[in-house]
């Protein structure tokens, strides 16, 4: 990134936080590695190779609530590919964003490094435009937790789209720590911990952005194959929130998974929520009084991670055990962000239950009943 030529509100903002992160967290270890580390995300498990594109949709209906001009939102499909051959696997960040990623990570995430991390090499197993497998398969949207891009939300729906299911990664720019827009990058607007009225803002328009999802995807390339009949939402923190919302106000979707969303924004909405819902928590988030208190009364099945904390359900869980082990951060980081305890496992745990989950409530609908699905016999 460019420096700017005087201190801005931005770059006082930067600064303050970064101070609060310090105190927070304490700095990161000082026997940092010589040379940047190289970050790998784990192979998904599915038996199918995975492709993925990115597209910009623009709802010129709505206004953005964050800046001046209309909405405009960025998504990454990821879908089961016939083949990968002489396709490239995509970066988890663009190069510009990466470049932005390293100053905000500290700040949006304390306690990761200011420094030492190269995140333009992180790569994801989805294949650039990849040709896709034959078939209409089920669709799941995905939104991510408050303050972060929607491609920290990689490993998990690499493995859904390897096991025959479509997933699309909702951008909501504004929230996201940065986004690579068509005209230009989109950095957050949040300097800490939302107050509700933002709250409100946020979740709002994450459900309009994915209800403009929904309208558009029968105008995507990868239409033919998508069943728009068979479709499901999940998100996690404000996205799983914005999820279950979602679910609760579009017949379009079918079922939903929360991971780890409050659910007091709007209690009779979800109170009055009947359809298929799977919800996850940790033993460690310090919002757990919350989460218990707003998750009571909901209809719901739910799964406890031991010995983790809020951000092991992104792509953290796997990132930030390898910077441990490069000494850029500390036990004491690793546990506040992703927990003590073994993330390998806690991702196993929530890819079968989020895939079994929606494998059961998507089935297709043959004759207005519900079938098993072909697709299924060989991602079990």
């Amino acid at each position: 990134m460019t420096p700017h030529p005087a201190p801005s509100r931005r770059t006082v903002a930067k600064g303050a936080l970064l101070g609060a992160a310090a105190v927070l967290f304490g700095a990161p270890s000082a026997g940092a590695a010589q040379g940047p580390p190289v970050l790998r995300l784990p192979a998904p498990t599915g038996p199918h190779p995975v492709g993925l594109r990115t597209f910009a949709l623009t709802d010129p209906s709505r206004t953005d609530p964050w800046v001046p001009g209309v909405r405009e939102v960025m998504i990454s499909v990821l879908y089961p590919a016939r083949t990968v051959r002489g396709f490239p696997r995509v970066p988890q960040l663009t190069p510009a964003e990466a470049g932005e990623f390293a100053v905000l990570a500290p700040l949006v995430r304390p306690g990761l490094p200011a420094a030492g991390v190269d995140w333009g090499t992180v790569l994801t197993h989805g294949h650039r435009d990849a040709p896709p497998l034959p078939g209409r398969r089920p669709v799941l949207l995905y939104t991510p937790g408050g303050g972060d891009s929607r491609t920290l939300g990689t490993t998990l729906a690499e493995d859904l789209a390897s096991h025959g299911r479509i997933v699309v990664l909702v951008d909501h720019p504004g929230d996201a720590s940065q986004v690579e827009l068509p005209g230009g990058m989109r950095e957050t607007v949040l300097t800490g911990p939302p107050d509700p009225a933002t709250f409100r803002t946020m979740i709002d328009t994450r459900v309009a952005d994915l209800r403009l999802v929904l309208d558009r995807l029968g105008d995507l390339p990868l239409a033919s194959v998508m069943d728009p009949r068979r479709i499901g939402v999940y998100g996690h923190s404000a996205g799983g929130t914005a999820a279950v919302h979602a679910l609760a106000g579009d017949d379009r979707i079918t079922a939903g998974v929360n991971l780890e969303g409050f659910l007091d924004l709007d209690p009779e909405l979800v109170a009055g929520l009947a359809r298929p819902l799977l919800m996850f928590r940790t033993d460690g988030f310090e919002g757990a009084a919350r989460i218990e208190s707003s998750w009571a009364g909901v209809r719901a099945r739910r799964v406890l991670l031991p010995h983790a904390d809020h951000w092991v359900f992104s792509d953290y869980a796997h990132l930030i055990p390898q910077l441990q082990a490069a000494g850029l951060v500390d036990a004491g980081v690793r546990a506040a962000l992703v927990g003590a305890g073994d993330t390998r496992r806690a991702t196993a745990v929530v890819r079968h239950g989020v895939r079994s989950f929606f494998d059961r409530r998507l089935e297709p609908v043959v004759g207005g009943v519900r079938a098993p699905d072909p697709s299924r016999s060989a991602s079990q």
